[in-house]
């Protein structure tokens, strides 16, 4: 059964981004998100300099770390995005960092 203004919203209304796509307010699982992936593009990035491989390694693990969390406790499907990108990210900082050289200088 298809649902005609959600196939096609009205001119009237504006395309916003939002991660609460339930009307409801998720503060905290929306901070949870956003900083799993501004973690995973930080330890993704640290991989590109020869002396990122200390950043990449911890902040991936942080990163990692939180976002299993906010997989855990997340409420929309926007979250859920958010959370998955991170969370590869993350990963893929973190073996890369391991693999040059692991957390110690």
């Amino acid at each position: 059964m298809a649902v005609p203004h959600m196939l096609h919203p009205s001119q009237s209304e504006r395309f916003k981004l939002t991660l609460n796509t339930d009307g409801r307010s998720h503060p905290v699982e929306n901070t949870l998100a956003v900083t799993t992936l501004a973690c995973g593009l930080v330890a993704f990035a640290a991989t590109f300099f020869s002396t990122g491989y200390v950043i990449a390694s911890w902040v991936g693990t942080l990163g990692f770390g939180t976002g299993l969390y906010s997989q855990y406790v997340s409420a929309t499907t926007a979250q859920r995005s958010l959370n998955i990108v991170g969370l590869v990210s993350s990963f893929v900082g973190l073996a890369l960092g391991i693999a040059r050289g692991g957390y110690l200088p």
